[in-house]
């Protein structure tokens, strides 16, 4: 990864994470051991959820739930091509269809609309996604779920913190996935976490994240004490685990959460105020009835009418004067290997394409400063013009 000045993201890491991480070394129980508790237990309140379950990343997560639900050749699976492409890499990977459905302009979720007309005999789920953070219509998803009688899995790798309507993201559907990637609201380095109010599910999934191993009671794995049962193993399973490191990290955030939601709030703040009047700039739409938004990333367009390669110029503008930035998100089904497995052609989801083709993610994190916001908007500025100017020539 290039090296910016102002970087696209950082990690916010302090004292009590490296006092959590240290006491874990100490203990020299390195795995399935009590801060993995401590961690899922945490996330588990914060989403009002019964259960939480760590894994080793959020696209494990959504794997697992696909596992669990059964979902399997053959079957259809409704999702967005606007996301990254791990959420529908999960469908992919328990053999099934990825069928996408075109976006809302502003919120740049699913369209709930689309979602309906698209459910089919083969449909088994509907893997919803809350773009950059943006809750809109997942009471929608939820009642056109409950309506066709399919579950929703939830892919809040990008939302943890959200409250939309009185629902922390996550619980909306019958299981909820969560990524902490080092760009995430909090991190763990690498790691995920499902949570879901369905026991069963649970089960599965704590099974199935430890190599198969037989669940000896919620929260807790068979084989710790019993002599060989470590070694037994009821189904098909993956070393989805994730190490104490890892939980001693997310306890840390998970500790920290509000403070670090609300200095990502106050930069997002800063970024609206100070863009608010740039032409040719679209900003972050919100609902109002989302009582707790937690940003992900903070991402702009350029206004209709700019293409992919004024986009390009603008983004390698802003990395020529040390500031990162990223095009997020590509649509997945351009992506090569969707090309290869799906071949369908640009031109199908066009309100997702015009999106991808003018986004621009600016930096983002919790200690950016008042200085650096900007000079991320005077140089973006700075950049739009000589792409208007060049037009003129």
């Amino acid at each position: 990864m290039a090296h910016h000045e102002i970087p696209l993201s950082s990690p916010d890491i302090t004292k009590h994470e490296e006092e959590l991480v240290m006491e874990v070394l100490r203990s020299r129980r390195l795995s399935i051991g009590p801060m993995q508790e401590r961690f899922e237990s945490l996330v588990a309140q914060r989403c009002g959820t019964t259960h939480a379950i760590a894994c080793s990343s959020g696209t494990a997560g959504l794997h697992m739930v696909m596992v669990a639900l059964g979902i399997g050749p053959g079957d259809e699976v409704i999702t967005t091509p606007f996301s990254f492409i791990a959420s529908a890499n999960a469908i992919l990977y328990v053999g099934a269809k990825p069928v996408f459905v075109d976006i809302c302009p502003s919120s740049l979720n699913a369209s709930p609309e689309l979602i309906e007309k698209a459910i089919t005999p083969r449909t088994k789920a509907i893997l919803a996604v809350e773009a950059f953070g943006n809750p809109k219509f997942f009471d929608e998803y939820q009642k056109i779920a409950a309506k066709h009688e399919i579950p929703l899995i939830e892919d809040s790798c990008e939302a943890l913190g959200t409250v939309y309507r009185g629902v922390p993201a996550g619980s909306f559907g019958r299981a909820g996935v969560f990524g902490f990637y080092p760009n995430k609201q909090i991190t763990t380095g690498e790691g995920g976490m499902i949570v879901t109010n369905d026991d069963h599910l649970a089960d599965a999934c704590r099974s199935l994240r430890n190599q198969g191993r037989a669940v000896a009671g919620r929260g807790s794995i068979a084989g710790g004490s019993t002599a060989g049962s470590w070694l037994h193993h009821e189904r098909l399973g993956f070393n989805y685990r994730m190490s104490e490191i890892n939980a001693a990290l997310g306890v840390a955030q998970m500790e920290r959460l509000d403070q670090l939601i609300e200095r990502r709030n106050d930069t997002a703040n800063r970024y609206i105020e100070r863009l608010l009047d740039v032409p040719d700039l679209m900003l972050p739409t919100i609902d109002p009835e989302c009582s707790v938004m937690s940003w992900f990333v903070f991402v702009v367009r350029l206004a209709a009418g700019y293409t992919r390669e004024e986009r390009d110029r603008v983004i390698a503008g802003l990395r020529m004067h040390e500031i990162g930035a990223g095009d997020y998100f590509p649509c997945i089904h351009l992506q090569p290997i969707y090309q290869r497995a799906m071949g369908l052609p640009a031109g199908s989801y066009p309100i997702a394409e015009s999106v991808s083709q003018r986004t621009i993610a600016l930096p983002f994190y919790a200690d950016l400063t008042r200085r650096d916001v900007d000079l991320v908007a005077q140089t973006l500025e700075l950049m739009i013009s000589r792409e208007n100017l060049a037009r003129r020539d």
